[in-house]
């Protein structure tokens, strides 16, 4: 699941009950609608995975 947060985005693991991943300043509707819908771990992966790329 995508929380807003001071500064931007953050990916909330339910499970662990932690913060996962990096801070977005923006995040992407693709991205955020993976987390919020299906969550399919593949997806999500490759998602951030392209947009840490992005980020460089």
């Amino acid at each position: 699941m995508a929380r807003g947060v001071p500064g931007g985005y953050r990916i909330w693991d339910v499970r662990a009950r932690r913060w996962w991943g990096d801070l977005y300043e923006l995040c992407p509707d693709d991205l955020l609608a993976e987390l919020n819908g299906n969550a399919d771990y593949e997806k999500v992966t490759a998602l951030l995975k392209k947009y840490r790329a992005l980020k460089r």
